[in-house]
């Protein structure tokens, strides 16, 4: 298996009118073929800021990039031919039908209109969308336009999938159909980045974790192996010590400076 996708000390910062905001520190990883990695963490963690600088949307501050073997910051057109991203946020053309929505993204991608027709053919069959390809997209159901969705994500036929919040605000159905989408994507050879704060559905699905707290990737590894690191059975609980002992340190770092700051009392001294 290759290395489809490659990050190398990513770090974004951003400027604001109460200072810099340090979004993503220092961040590292690989995803080969046929891999699902769960970048894990709560939200405002820098998951959505890394799947971003991965895709090229957002340029870094510094670090580098690479997705199918092509440079993020000096190749971007060949990076976004390589990769589909599948997000809850994603919306669809009302007015398109189903089919005319896949073929619009295979002309968006150059794909030859003879292949196009074969991929929508094959797609509908695996999502199940022959009983409303012709619909529009404006009287389809939520399920129905979920599955439109990864459908016309994968008329590309790309090499690298990243998904951000698939599975937000949908029901127990949708999140199955979800599932099942990604272990279908492991088994054709994708390399895929599965983004979400849902610990527990994460760990039904990746073969790698990658826990980000405060910007930083804070631990990865197989599930075996963060067992090992850290004596817990699940990702939940991983995460959550996680989380206790970075704050603990954070509260024990402070208190010396909040012991400074507290004004000493008339007749005592510090």
């Amino acid at each position: 298996m290759s290395d489809l996708i490659e990050a190398h000390n990513l770090c974004k910062t951003f400027t604001t009118s109460v200072g810099d905001v340090h979004a993503v520190k220092g961040l590292s990883l690989t995803v080969r073929s046929g891999e699902v990695f769960g970048l894990l963490g709560a939200n405002g963690a820098g998951k959505t800021t890394t799947l971003r600088m991965i895709l090229g949307l957002m340029k870094p501050t510094s670090g580098s990039a690479s997705v199918a073997g092509f440079d993020v910051a000096s190749q971007p057109e060949h990076v976004k031919r390589s990769v589909a991203l599948v997000s809850a946020s994603a919306g669809l053309y009302q007015w398109l039908s189903s089919r005319e929505l896949m073929h619009y993204f295979a002309d968006l991608y150059d794909v030859p209109l003879a292949q196009a027709h074969r991929r929508v053919d094959q797609l509908a069959e695996l999502f199940d969308l022959h009983s409303f390809l012709d619909r529009p997209c404006a009287g389809l159901s939520t399920g129905q336009q979920q599955r439109v969705n990864l459908a016309r994500s994968l008329m590309h036929d790309p090499p690298v999938v990243l998904m951000d919040e698939p599975t937000r605000g949908l029901d127990i159905v949708g999140s199955k159909r979800i599932f099942d989408f990604t272990a279908r994507l492991k088994e054709i050879g994708k390399a895929v980045i599965f983004c979400t704060h849902r610990l527990e559905e994460a760990q039904r699905l990746c073969d790698r974790f990658g826990l980000m707290f405060r910007g930083r990737l804070q631990l990865e590894g197989t599930l075996p192996e963060l067992r090992q690191k850290s004596g817990r059975e699940s990702i939940t609980d991983i995460f959550l010590d996680l989380m206790d002992e970075h704050n603990s340190t954070t509260e024990e770092s402070m208190q010396p400076r909040l012991v400074a700051a507290i004004p000493a009392q008339e007749g005592t001294s510090t």
